[in-house]
């Protein structure tokens, strides 16, 4: 694959042609002409701000709710690279619901992994007081959303795993209805996969949790209310399953079951999509000044009273350390090599690692391995010699709570910035879902570093998106999308 200044450009060749799959799309971009493509990228803009699609910025003083950047080019992959990627994140998956099975039971992969072990025993998100707690049909992540990259040579790599409340499917939704409205003409050059599935198969998967002698299961979100970050997803998730969304003081527990206010009294919930952390969802269980969550939900889990979708304690697949050892959880329980490749990992927990972070990190990504969101998170290269300085005293103070990679040049792809097109970097956050199958939906969300030269693509650091088009083979049975 073609390689220009050392960056992947997904769209153009190193001479500036573009790629074939976005020869149509570059050619309409040219047909359209700066002073219209602007046109159109303010429309967007105006969408995304008219209904309401916003993400939530805490440390912002000047406001804390913010239109959710949009950047109008779409990333189109092929279905043959597609075909890869949807293999191998279904392998992932697979291997990672396996071990946290494993992990809160007979822990046969820590007998067999010492080094695994002592990073799963010393991992902060592992909750030892989940072990034995039942999860209906042994499965704990039910929405996985897997962070992917794309090399210097167009290799995608696994960044990191998201298996608690990962969040951004509903700005993959909203992207792909603006731009049919503000782009419609490009959809006739190609045939692109629906991703509008979505909301369905989650709800089917839902309900499949509930007893099985529940005729017509109630199901709920749960959510922490509107000031987080991703209320907007929660109400949109809610609205297009036609399920309640509910706040921890609709619930009420009561002898192992869980109940929801309504005007009309009483109803008993079967199934909670929850969007509140572990700490918070029970404050008999985690933090006892919680208000986000219910007392006593998770006895009622225990007495298999209610099903949690996401389950408890999967942060421990999230932890960055353990994710190094996912190509071992998929040799171990699924007896096969990993189709994804992790990024080289550096566990800084590790004597000959630690070292090498400590003498390398001004060349190093340094990341805290319980963080998400950008957060507590090194970029060496882009970092001043004061806060290189600092980090290494945090990591050799507290090696077990840092790991570190190599700076991965993700791909870029041209992004409109109001008066020019300039490369931006981008990932790739596909979304997981595990029922009776598991399935991936058709593109994910690709998140744009729409400051030039950045490497952060999260919403909270300056990060935008773009739509995703995953383009249709010959072999896929269902529509593509239309203009309409």
């Amino acid at each position: 694959m073609a390689e220009r200044d050392g960056l992947y450009d997904e769209m153009l060749l190193p001479g500036g042609a573009p790629r074939p799959p976005y020869e149509p799309l570059h050619a309409q971009v040219a047909e359209m002409g700066p002073e219209e493509w602007r046109r159109r990228h303010d429309l967007a803009q105006r969408s995304f701000r008219d209904h309401g699609i916003t993400f939530t910025v805490y440390q912002d003083d000047r406001g804390v709710d913010k239109i959710f950047p949009f950047d109008l080019l779409p990333r189109i992959i092929e279905a043959g690279v597609w075909a890869r990627l949807e293999a191998g994140l279904k392998q992932r998956v697979r291997a990672l619901n396996r071990f946290l099975e494993d992990v809160y039971g007979e822990r046969r992969i820590l007998h067999e992994n010492r080094a695994l072990r002592d990073v799963v025993l010393s991992s902060p998100l592992f909750l030892r007081e989940l072990c034995g707690l039942p999860v209906p049909r042994g499965l704990h992540s039910h929405v996985a959303g897997i962070d992917l990259v794309r090399d210097e040579r167009g290799d995608f790599f696994v960044l990191e795993d998201n298996l608690r409340t990962p969040s951004g499917v509903s700005y993959v939704l909203a992207n792909r209805q603006v731009l049919k409205r503000v782009l419609p003409e490009a959809f006739t050059r190609y045939h692109v996969r629906a991703v509008d599935a979505y909301c369905n198969q989650l709800l089917a998967n839902l309900r499949w949790l509930a007893p099985p002698d529940v005729e017509d299961p109630t199901v709920v979100l749960l959510t922490p209310g509107i000031y987080n970050s991703a209320y907007f997803e929660h109400v949109y998730l809610a609205k297009q399953m036609g399920v309640e969304l509910v706040e921890g003081s609709d619930l009420l527990v009561d002898r192992d079951k869980v109940f929801m206010r309504t005007t009309q009294g009483l109803e008993q919930v079967h199934v909670i999509y929850r969007r509140v952390d572990d700490d918070w969802i029970d404050p008999i269980f985690g933090r006892a000044d919680s208000v986000l969550g219910a007392a006593g939900l998770v006895n009622a889990c225990r007495a298999g009273g209610v099903a949690l979708a996401n389950a408890l304690g999967n942060g421990v697949a999230d932890d960055k350390a353990v994710y190094a050892f996912v190509p071992d959880m998929v040799r171990f329980y699924l007896d096969e090599d990993a189709i994804l490749p992790n990024v080289e990992t550096f566990l800084c927990s590790r004597e000959k690692d630690l070292a090498h972070v400590l003498a390398n990190m001004e060349r190093l990504v340094v990341k805290r391995v319980a963080e998400s969101g950008g957060y507590g998170m090194l970029i060496g290269p882009a970092a001043s010699a004061a806060e290189v300085a600092a980090f290494r005293r945090r990591v050799a103070a507290h090696p077990r709570d840092y790991i570190a990679q190599p700076v991965v040049s993700l791909s870029v792809q041209p992004a409109f910035d109001g008066r020019t097109m300039i490369d931006c970097h981008q990932d790739l956050r596909p979304f997981v879902l595990c029922g009776e199958d598991i399935t991936v939906m058709p593109g994910g969300l690709t998140r744009v570093a729409l400051r030039h030269g950045s490497l952060v693509v999260n919403s909270s650091q300056g990060g935008g998106s773009r739509d995703t088009w995953v383009l249709a083979g010959a072999g896929d049975a269902e529509e593509p999308e239309s203009d309409g």
